[in-house]
């Protein structure tokens, strides 16, 4: 890295060009970072109030299952005519989702509020990245990535507080209700934003996918979610099902030469897939091991994840303050550094180590993730023709889920092949070393990239 590049000029995220873009681009993500520790905290006591109690993980994989419909969908609606149309629709779909689930008096209604809110977010996630590639020039996208970094710290060490707060003293429907003038006021900022867009002009290049190429991703991922937080002998049948339907459709919903990492375009959205999944893999089992290995609390255990956040924000920041260093080797940096987090989730996964070794594990592995996040993206709009930076977009984001989805569900069957949630020493550790060789193909294959 060159420590002597000039550092971007100042304010830009608040100049008079830029400063309602950015003001409604942090809102919407931190309503959504909001929502998401929100409604993880307060599921317990809606599912129960609703008598929903077998239907637990549902409304987790509703949102999911909607989101990849609609990341797809957004992506080839966003090459067709730009980001306008989606940066309009997201929104509202969110907010109806946000009143459909906070007067939900059934399960069935509940869902339905999941599915438009995972709708409405997985539209926004590829808009608003094809509105940073219109309003920000390639110097300073790593500003605004690192701000939207930020923008999701105060949801995650306040959120889960705030919505147990709510839960409590006004009950669990204004986890909902409580975001929604929010949400309109975002929707009105868009409206600014969008009607200041230059005309989008289509080109014959574009990559197109469909509804049923959509519909096929988010069945894959759903049987994966579901046959890993249900295990089963009919478990294995549907995932290995959902696995092979998943399979057929990525290879059309990917850039050619994805699932080789082949260098260039195809490498910056197979690491997203690489490093989200192997990052998500450790998220998603620390607490457990905390809990059932070291004797933490429920709330000792995730404090873990908050230095995670902290991490992730710190080093999101700090390279947004050099703009003109290498992504490609930051993106290496950021996946050494996970490897590093890894190894130490590996040892504390065993009684002999110390507790304590988990924060220090999340702390590197936030900061390679604060790395490596942001330098994914630029790298993504710069690798990418402007008239497929949308159906990019949506690939990036889907491998995400599908990684993040691999992972979480190998981590489930190790865990009952080689233990149980009262004994999760022995297959956490084998989780580990599977996710530390993950990170590590993410480093060799990032050391590869074409002649510019």
């Amino acid at each position: 890295m060159t420590q002597t590049s000039q550092a971007p000029r100042r304010g830009v995220l608040w100049t008079p060009d830029h400063r309602v873009t950015t003001v409604a681009l942090l809102l919407l993500v931190t309503l959504i970072a909001f929502e998401s520790m929100g409604v993880a905290t307060a599921m317990p006591t809606m599912v129960a109030a609703l008598h929903g109690e077998a239907l637990y993980s549902w409304p987790f994989t509703t949102f999911l299952v909607a989101s990849v419909v609609a990341t797809v969908l957004s992506g080839t609606l966003g090459d067709r005519r730009g980001p306008g149309p989606a940066l309009l629709i997201g929104p509202v779909l969110f907010l109806g989702g946000l009143l459909v689930g906070g007067f939900a008096h059934d399960m069935g209604t509940l869902l339905a509020g999941r599915a438009l809110q995972g709708f409405g977010a997985g539209i926004l996630l590829v808009a608003t990245s094809l509105l940073i590639a219109l309003t920000y020039d390639d110097r300073e996208r790593p500003v605004i990535y690192a701000a939207n970094a930020a923008a999701w710290v105060l949801p995650a060490v306040v959120g889960p507080a705030v919505a147990g707060f709510v839960t409590e003293r006004f009950g669990w429907r204004w986890v909902f209700l409580g975001l929604a003038p929010l949400v309109v006021l975002g929707a009105g900022l868009l409206v600014v934003v969008v009607r200041q867009l230059p005309a989008h002009l289509p080109s014959p290049r574009q990559r197109r996918a469909g509804l049923v190429i959509a519909l096929g991703a988010a069945g894959g991922v759903a049987a994966l979610t579901w046959a890993a937080q249900h295990p089963s002998a009919l478990a294995v049948v549907y995932g290995a099902a959902g696995l092979v339907v998943l399979g057929v459709t990525l290879r059309r919903l990917l850039p050619a030469g994805t699932l080789r990492a082949r260098p260039g375009l195809p490498t910056v959205v197979a690491s997203r897939a690489l490093i989200a999944g192997a990052y998500a893999g450790m998220e998603a089992y620390l607490p457990l091991t905390m809990t059932s290995v070291h004797g933490y609390s429920p709330a000792g255990a995730g404090l873990p994840l908050t230095v995670t956040a902290l991490g992730w924000s710190a080093a999101s920041l700090a390279q947004g303050r050099y703009p003109d260093w290498s992504r490609e080797r930051m993106l290496r940096l950021g996946f050494v550094l996970v490897s590093v987090g890894l190894v130490l989730f590996c040892l504390v996964s065993q009684p002999w180590v110390p507790g304590w070794a988990a924060f220090a594990g999340c702390a590197v592995g936030g900061a390679g993730m604060g790395l490596a996040m942001p330098s994914i993206s630029v790298l993504l709009l710069r690798y990418s023709p402007e008239p497929e930076r949308g159906f990019n977009t949506s690939a990036m984001q889907l491998g995400d889920w599908v990684g993040s989805a691999l992972a979480i569900g190998f981590g489930g069957v190790l865990l009952g092949l080689l233990g149980s949630a009262a004994r999760p020493a022995v297959p956490m550790a084998a989780f580990a070393v599977v996710l530390v060789a993950v990170a590590l193909v993410g480093v060799l294959v990032t050391g590869r990239w074409p002649d510019r």
